[in-house]
């Protein structure tokens, strides 16, 4: 029998709320009902027993005006994410820039260990009162563990901390970190040309079969960017002002991705 160790879990989600663009989950039936609520960071405060009832009336209200119920209501910085699993919805209260395929493949590993839970423990999840005593430290357990084997914190923070250092670097208009799964580690831009940046981003990733192309152009301000996939797990992208020469983005480019590398082994 292993013991896992709580208290390196429990710091693995501090830094998680620390640096994540998830606010809030809640978990609800398909009555309104919600039996889960989770806070991820302090800045929106949200009641799960209003915002499920009306965002069940929201669905039902679409279904019957144009055919099919909506995934995500966008609110300026952040939106309201739907994910629906059978007899199960998830709510996820998010910033715009968050990856929904990548929160969606998170969402159905929970629903998967969830499902198993209700299942063995015959809980009626679609009554108007859904209990059971344990249930809601069954959540916290499910959800932790999903979130802390999803994201390698402790090398991110790594790379994080050096690549805010760059800001120093006069060359250099903007750095950005992704997965190679498309979730957003870092960014120096703000939220705004981020969005903007994200959906060149999205474009080039689709033409050229889910790779980011190495070198391209930003024309409406004239940008262009360098970037690197380093160790088959992180894209490192650079956005660098038109009147830089090529070649000493490049070197820059390199001279970065050197230095992760780095840091990887560390």
């Amino acid at each position: 029998m292993s013991i896992q160790d709580k208290s390196r879990l429990h710091s693995k989600i501090k830094r998680l709320e620390k640096n994540t663009t998830i606010h809030n989950l809640f978990i609800f039936n398909k009555s309104g009902i919600c039996f889960y609520g989770k806070s991820f960071t302090d800045y929106y405060n949200m009641e799960k027993n209003l915002i499920s009832p009306f965002l069940t009336a929201l669905m039902s209200f679409s279904k019957e005006m144009i055919g099919k119920k909506f995934k995500t209501i966008d609110m300026g910085d952040i939106k309201l994410a739907i994910f629906e699993k059978r007899e199960i919805y998830y709510g996820v209260l998010c910033d715009t820039i968050e990856n929904i395929i990548l929160l969606d493949e998170v969402i159905s590993k929970i629903n998967i260990k969830l499902l198993d839970y209700i299942n063995k423990n015959k809980i009626n999840i679609t009554a108007e009162i859904v209990y059971d005593s344990k249930l809601n430290d069954t959540l916290n357990n499910i959800i932790d563990d999903t979130f802390s084997n999803e994201f390698d914190l402790e090398k991110e923070a790594k790379i994080i901390e050096y690549l805010k250092e760059l800001t120093q670097n006069d060359e250099i208009d903007g750095t950005i970190l992704l997965t190679n799964r498309g979730r957003l580690l870092y960014s120096s831009l703000n939220k705004i040309d981020l969005r903007t940046f994200l959906k060149e981003v999205d474009f080039r990733v689709k033409i050229f079969n889910n790779s980011i192309l190495k070198m391209f152009y930003t024309f409406k301000n004239k940008k262009f960017i360098f970037s690197e996939y380093v160790n088959d797990s992180y894209f490192v992208i650079l956005v660098f002002d038109s009147k830089v020469k090529f070649g000493m983005a490049e070197f820059i480019l390199r001279k970065i991705v050197q230095n992760i590398k780095v840091l990887f082994i560390k």
